[in-house]
């Protein structure tokens, strides 16, 4: 009898006292994902915005609409907040190149705030690292705004601040030509500067001024260089990976991303395929793609009708050509990488969805926390992986506001 009662006592007492299990990587995973600042500082969503019938508020699938983001899909990938790309395909570099792209930029402007405007209990418009702090304890989405391309600038100085006034928070310098602003990465003909330009150099310092952040993403490296020679306040990197693992000249060499940290900026992983991993041979969907380009004149000189034209056709051409994906594993490689090189402190993320970007295991926002889950799983801690998705940019985006002239505030 006693020794059955011992034998109870043993049993109540380890049920009782037995250590509690330790978290998988998917709980560990989720709990920190929910708890930290999550931001994407690229999407370029607003050309779907020009649809009268895409509506941010509602759930769209990406497999048959090609969209990545909206609302609900953020919300289910737990993304906090993202920057929505003024985005400017490189036009006529002439009084009405600039004065059409000019007017573009306003109209896509108007349409983001009136997008994010229609459901001001999912999401709204913010300025500053406290507003997205903010929108997030309310449980709304917070949607910055970024230029891709200093195009609708022309020759006019003052424009930058007419846009910071609008909310504009970055300007990616160049896009894939060169520009009067400064070279681009992967222009066909070559440099045209070795940097900036004369009128690039005042671009640069009057974007410290005003206290708008200075996006090196698509520009050379000489381009990058200058930069760094002439800026005051650290850099982003809005959407950019390694060279050393995917050669591909918008990717950053390893001088490039120890330059970038030592200005005290921030890199932001981009997850299109073609920039994350070599992609494989595909002639057919190449030379599909090809014709659409010209086309279109590869994307210049387009009316918006045109320009929704253009991306439809290359949205079917993806369709019709599938490509073999790079996966979640080979983005974390890119920021395993950038953390070796660069350091903890220079590392975020900028998707690129709606303009390209996509992997195996993220191919829209709704699927944001499975890097997250590849981080966890390689050992980052918590403190770590706030930093990579948010702390990082915050970082810089505070410093950059900080240092703008008091009348700008």
């Amino acid at each position: 009898m006693k020794t059955l009662l011992f034998l109870v006592f043993i049993i109540i007492f380890s049920a009782t006292f037995q250590p509690e299990r330790e978290e998988t990587f998917a709980q560990k995973a989720t709990r920190i994902h929910k708890a930290i600042l999550t931001i994407d500082t690229h999407c370029d969503t607003p050309m779907n915005l020009t649809r009268s019938e895409f509506n941010l508020a509602e759930r769209h699938d990406a497999k048959t609409t090609g969209t990545k983001v909206d609302f609900p899909r953020m919300k289910e990938g737990g993304l906090d907040a993202t920057f929505f790309a003024v985005f400017l395909s490189q036009g006529p570099r002439n009084e009405s190149g600039h004065s059409l792209a000019n007017r573009k930029a306003f109209e896509i402007l108007k349409s983001i705030y009136k997008g994010v405007e229609s459901s001001p209990n999912l999401a709204q418009i913010a300025r500053t690292p406290e507003d997205a702090y903010t929108l997030k304890t309310q449980g709304k989405r917070a949607i910055f705004i970024g230029m891709e391309n200093g195009y609708p600038i022309g020759h006019d100085l003052s424009m930058i601040e007419k846009f910071w006034n609008l909310g504009v928070r970055y300007i990616t310098l160049c896009h894939t030509s060169n520009n009067d602003i400064c070279d681009s990465s992967t222009d066909k003909k070559g440099a045209e500067y070795n940097g900036l330009s004369p009128f690039g150099v005042e671009v640069v310092r009057e974007m410290n001024r005003v206290g708008m952040m200075v996006d090196v993403s698509h520009i050379s490296d000489s381009s990058l260089y200058h930069v760094l020679r002439i800026t005051k306040l650290p850099v982003i990197a809005s959407h950019s990976c390694s060279r050393a693992l995917c050669d591909n000249p918008r990717n950053l060499t390893d001088d490039g991303l120890r330059a970038v940290a030592k200005n005290g900026g921030v890199i932001q992983m981009c997850i299109l395929s073609d920039y994350v991993k070599t992609p494989d041979p595909n002639p057919a969907r190449d030379s599909a793609k090809a014709v659409v380009r010209r086309k279109y004149n590869d994307f210049t000189r387009l009316s918006p009708e045109e320009e929704r034209s253009a991306w439809d056709e290359m949205r079917e051409v993806s369709k019709k050509f599938p490509q073999h994906l790079a996966t979640i594993k080979d983005v974390v490689n890119h920021i395993d990488h950038i953390v070796k090189i660069a350091g903890i402190d220079h590392v975020g993320i900028g998707t690129d969805f709606d303009g390209g970007g996509e992997v195996s295991g993220c191919f829209d926002v709704s699927e944001m926390g499975n890097i997250t889950l590849e981080l966890v799983k390689r050992g980052y801690d918590e403190e770590q992986i706030r930093k990579i998705w948010g702390g990082n940019l915050m970082r810089v985006f505070t410093a950059v506001l900080n240092s703008a002239e008091t009348k700008l505030h």
